[in-house]
């Protein structure tokens, strides 16, 4: 660890010379006049003890080198610096069946301290596994309500198949059996005659039991025997209104640990079946129930809640706190009627979770099975009782090089995984009522946990050598604190030498940084050379010059600094996790991260809490993109590696890396759910291969896939090929018939057109004016017929 803090002390160093270069010396300008008040300016900042350091008071806050530059000794310095020390930090179990359960351990390191100074960051890792065969102990809580009644006949045997199913998880199981209806009082029940009183059902023929509020029928047992034999002892009954008391029951089953038979080292589960709402706080006032739930166990001997007709309901907060405190997993198994009411409850209790029973709660072991492979799947950390003065930030590493910035939290894991988290841890302020905190980091439902001790560097060393009266201070006048003097009420000066009420105009010039700069920023009174600030009614005015305030910062949204920071010498001091000069811009990334995936699905980047989307993609994390693969083409990959061993992946060998979905071989796909995607392809085979891709609440992936691809049936070669050789040459016959019966016909018309012709000449027998006489006559035109 020493190696660790001094590389994170050289790191800080860098830091504080890097934003000094960029925004001023702090340590210098704010102008602390005590040790004290320079060691909270900012994590960078020393303070020079050394009595004959020149300079005056505030020229004793800086930077350590220039301090050491100015001439002061290294062990004058107050520079103290954050460090980790891991006190305990036994190493991760493989197995979870042992001879020594106690000894089980699932999350480590078990306790740090750290040491820190305001404004100071440090971090350090633990790692979660969920180790194999660990102890379970399942502990069912039912509704015997009069509308229950099909209900408790199915799950008479149910004992026995919840140990069949479980053992496949676990060689360790226990389960116990309870039940709850409402308070035995009215309103809530029919009291009109003592008979009614006695057997609710009485006016509709029936017989029932007597309203009771909660009874632990069957402590935790391995013996499965006993939870059927119970089952079919239990009576309905039957109360008026129609929510029930089940959070009365929650809460006992949750508190009376020895009455229920929870062992420590198990993973504790809480089944909790009905078919209604629930009662909560104030709901009491109704009987006149008016002294709210106090949280503490109320079973009595006969094994029944006794402060039903006496507490109010508990509330949501409660059980949460109650539930997180004895790490039990509530499992809301509830019909489809109030499945939307019970998942808001279950939104405001970590780690509870909700399914949907038929009306006969014939399927309740598929969902007890199915919850806990959920709760198996994926772990998520949580801090209890963190002070005030500290902010922490996580980042998560899911396995196979998976990084999530900004999250608490892993899903889709397999058992045997291990997770790790890097935890940053930073210190807003000193606390005012110690310089020592603790506080726990666990995951819900573990039993093990990190204790985190947090020792404040606040105080300097030098301030236990304070002298009381001191002759360095004038007199007596103060006490000679770490080389300065602090003044008794209206004393003031460098050495206490002036009163409140002298006035030297020879020292005006050590109240304004430079010449011609207002004295004391016009905030102040100079006096006896130091600045004596005015009073405000908005905030406080300090600094050397006065120059500081604590109300002038920045608004958002009409809060200063957004609310997410501190207004500290008219600057934004922001908390973790904000950053910009209103600190209105979040470092978080939990809205970017989607259940399953990379920050904005790898198509963007998250800038201030939200996604940023580039490359045609949209959608608060990026998920909606037309040009990008579909949902479909991304998870074709998987279900041919993870289901046939083929693709691309299983060549390459990264199929285990990229795919993480939970596979789930299915005959049918349910074309009625609306919270997936059905997808289909072609395999090189011409088959069809049908699946669907959906994401599960607790951010599981999974893919059910059919069983078998739809394959065309195998095809005779020669049943295709003959028959079309056989209509190519139909074809081709038929053709040449048609071109000879066209042709026939139109000589035939041509023919017939001729002779019609033929027949309508007539020739003219007189001369012929193109024949011409064999006989030529000439005539010589030079012959002039006279003779000698």
């Amino acid at each position: 660890m020493g190696t660790h803090s001094l590389r994170a002390g050289h790191i800080a160093l860098i830091a504080a010379l890097c934003i000094s270069a960029v925004w001023g010396n702090k340590c210098h300008s704010r102008g602390a006049v005590t040790c004290a008040e320079c060691l909270q300016i900012e994590p960078f900042c020393a303070w020079c003890s050394q009595e004959d350091f020149g300079g005056g008071g505030s020229s004793r806050c800086d930077l350590k080198e220039n301090l050491i530059q100015k001439g002061c000794k290294e062990n004058s310095t107050e520079f103290p610096q954050g460090s980790i020390q891991i006190k305990k930090n036994l190493p991760l179990s493989e197995k979870g069946s042992s001879d020594k359960p106690d000894r089980i351990v699932q999350f480590t390191p078990q306790k740090v301290t750290i040491n820190l100074r305001r404004g100071e960051t440090r971090s350090f890792k633990v790692q979660v596994r969920q180790v194999e065969d660990y102890p379970v102990d399942i502990y069912y809580l039912m509704d015997l309500s009069f509308s229950m009644a099909d209900d408790l006949g199915t799950i008479q045997q149910l004992g026995t198949r919840v140990a069949e199913e479980m053992r496949k998880q676990t060689s360790n199981l226990k389960l116990g059996f309870g039940a709850f209806v409402d308070k035995p009082v009215s309103p809530y029940i029919y009291m009109s005659t003592e008979a009614e009183i006695r057997n609710p059902c009485v006016r509709i023929s029936s017989s029932c039991s007597p309203v009771f509020g909660f009874k632990n029928a069957l402590k935790l047992t391995e013996e499965v025997n006993k939870f059927n034999e119970q089952v079919i002892k239990q009576r309905i009954s039957r109360n008026r209104d129609t929510p029930e008391g089940g959070m009365d029951a929650i809460l006992q089953a949750s508190v009376c640990k020895e009455d229920i038979g929870w062992r420590q080292e198990a993973t504790h589960m809480l089944v909790f079946v009905t078919d209604a709402t629930s009662h909560f706080a104030l709901d009491g006032r109704l009987a006149g129930i008016t002294r709210p739930n106090d949280g503490e166990c109320h079973m009595g001997l006969d094994n029944q809640y006794n402060a039903s007709a006496i507490l109010d309901y508990p509330s949501l907060a409660q059980l949460a706190e109650k539930l997180s405190e004895n790490n039990i997993f509530l499992f809301f198994a509830v019909t489809n009627r109030v499945t939307d009411i019970y998942k808001s409850y279950s939104n405001m209790i970590p780690g509870s979770k909700v399914g949907t029973i038929s009306s006969d709660s014939s399927n309740v072991l598929e969902l007890i099975v199915n919850a806990y492979q959920q709760i198996r799947s994926q772990v998520e950390l949580e801090v209890l009782d963190l002070p005030k003065e500290l902010s922490l930030s996580f980042d998560a590493f899911c396995g196979n090089d998976e990084f999530i910035p900004g999250q608490k939290f892993c899903s889709g894991l397999k058992i045997g995984d291990t997770v790790e988290f890097t935890v940053k841890l930073e210190a807003r302020d000193c606390p005012k009522d110690g310089k020592v905190k603790t506080f726990t980091l666990k995951p819900i439902l573990f039993k093990d946990s990190l204790e985190v001790t947090v020792n404040f560097s606040c105080a300097c060393e030098c301030e236990s050598d304070a002298m009381e009266n001191s002759t360095q201070c004038t007199n007596g006048n103060g006490t000679y604190e770490c080389g300065v003097c602090k003044c008794l009420p209206g004393r003031l000066g460098p050495h206490c030498e002036c009163t409140d009420g002298d006035y030297s105009v020879t020292t005006q010039d050590t109240c304004s940084p430079k010449e011609g700069d207002p004295f004391c920023s016009n905030r102040g009174e100079c006096l006896c050379g130091q600045c004596v600030c005015h009073s405000s009614e908005f905030g406080t005015i300090s600094g050397k010059f006065c120059e500081c305030d604590d109300f002038s910062c920045g608004r958002y949204k009409g809060k200063m600094c957004s609310g997410n920071g501190k207004c500290e010498c008219s600057e934004c001091r922001c908390f973790p996790d904000w950053t910009g000069s209103y600190c209105n811009c979040t470092t978080k990334t939990d809205n970017c991260v989607p259940a399953f995936g990379f920050i904005c699905n790898g198509r963007g980047y998250c800038e201030c809490g939200k996604c940023v989307c580039t490359g045609g993609a949209y959608g608060d994390q990026c998920e909606k993109c037309p040009t990008c693969p579909d949902a479909c083409t991304f998870k074709r990959g998987c279900v041919e590696c993870k289901v046939f061993e083929t693709g691309n992946l299983m060549e390459n060998g990264t199929c285990d890396k990229v795919c993480r979905d939970e596979i789930r071989i299915v005959k049918t796909l349910d074309s009625e759910t609306t919270d997936g995607v059905n997808c289909s392809y072609k395999d090189q085979d011409g088959c069809t291969v049908r699946f669907r891709y959906h994401e599960e609440p607790n951010g599981k992936s999974v893919l059910s896939v059919i069983e078998y691809p739809e394959c065309p049936p195998p095809v005779n070669l020669l049943v295709i090929i003959l028959p079309l050789m056989g209509a190519i040459l139909l074809c081709g016959l038929i053709a040449l018939l048609i071109w000879k019966l066209l042709v026939t016909v139109h000589d035939k018309r041509e023919f017939a057109k001729f002779e019609a012709e033929r027949a309508k000449a007539k020739w003219d027998t007189a001369n012929n004016p193109l024949y011409k006489g064999p006989t030529s006559t000439f005539t010589n035109f030079t012959y002039t017929g006279n003779t000698n």
